[in-house]
């Protein structure tokens, strides 16, 4: 019988008291507190990088991380009896951000600005965020390579018909975002922030915050980069936007409560607004149906495409409204 990992702890200082699982892994209640293990299968130069990471902001002791639990070797990533790789983490109790309570997404994005200002090491070249110019040039070319795919379909389904109404309103925003950005300071910005060796956590969304008494744990730093922290402010903001119909007053009160913390200069806002105005989502649902069984389009894609048509005119007036021209 596999014990996801749980052997791995005799290679750690620690006694098991209980253990149950969650999300992919195995949580144990242990004599030093609660630990999380996963198994792992991904490099262990970035893992060893990760750890500085979080040792940085770990040291700074305002923000609660999941810092890696070395083994009794010293090493950060322990095999079982089967050679299975697993790392070993500390974990924290408390309740996911919940994307409908306003109390906890301003406590999130609050954690988030006092985060970014702990996350700065050296570079290391290799773990550099691709350009965003570069991404959206690819996205846009990924577009037009779908539009064409369904123009040469004879029978077109419900996704497929749908995507085909609307793929030039969102393509024009694509390229009208990308000229943009290509006109603005992002450049500048860009190689600014790679000497400062500012570091985005890459997936900072509603899983990865935990509201715990008084403070807010970060997890899951897998996907750290160097890049514009304004990448991490988007991605989190977008996410509860979606959820909450482009609400303006919503989005003022995430960026009033960021700035508190990590002001935005005037260059980060410009950049700010920008990526509000890619049709990110709309290039996702898009890039999921290219990449997957086309046989076989789930209804609820469609339904997810059909609402976000719904909501363009709430979306690009957001961006308008919300950051001004």
């Amino acid at each position: 019988m596999h014990d996801y990992g749980l052997s791995v702890l005799e290679q750690y200082d620690v006694t098991v008291k209980n253990s149950f699982r969650g999300r992919g892994a195995l949580l144990c209640q242990t004599d030093k507190g609660l630990l999380l293990i996963r198994e792992f299968k991904g490099s262990a130069r970035k893992l060893e990088r990760q750890q500085k990471l979080l040792e940085e902001i770990q040291n700074a002791r305002e923000i609660p991380v999941d810092v890696i639990c070395p083994n009794l070797e010293g090493e950060l990533i322990s095999a079982d009896a089967e050679g299975v790789a697993y790392v070993v983490r500390r974990w924290y109790e408390g309740k996911e951000c919940d994307t409908r309570s306003q109390d906890d997404i301003l406590r999130s994005v609050r954690a988030l600005g006092t985060l970014h200002k702990a996350m700065h090491l050296p570079l290391l070249p290799e773990y550099a965020a691709q350009p965003l110019s570069d991404e959206y040039a690819r996205h846009n070319r990924e577009l037009k390579k779908i539009r064409k795919f369904i123009r040469q379909k004879r029978r077109k389904n419900d996704f497929e018909s749908t995507f085909l109404t609307s793929v030039e309103w969102f393509l024009a925003q694509g390229e009208e975002a990308l000229d943009q950005l290509l006109h603005s300071s992002y450049e500048s910005l860009r190689a600014q922030s790679m000497t400062e060796g500012n570091i985005c956590h890459g997936e900072y969304n509603q899983h990865n915050v935990l509201m715990l008494k008084g403070k807010e744990a970060a997890t899951n730093f897998e996907r750290w980069n160097y890049d514009l922290q304004t990448a991490d402010l988007y991605r989190f903001m977008r996410k509860i936007l979606e959820k909450h119909n482009w609400e303006e007053r919503l989005a003022a009160r995430m960026l009033e409560e960021y700035q508190k913390v990590r002001p935005l200069s005037k260059d980060e806002w410009e950049n700010l607004r920008i990526r509000f105005c890619y049709p990110e989502k709309y290039w996702k649902l898009g890039n999921y149906y290219y990449t997957h069984n086309k046989a076989w389009i789930s209804g609820k894609n469609t339904e997810k495409l059909r609402r976000l048509i719904e909501q363009k005119d709430a979306w690009k007036n957001f961006g308008k409204k919300c950051f001004g021209n």
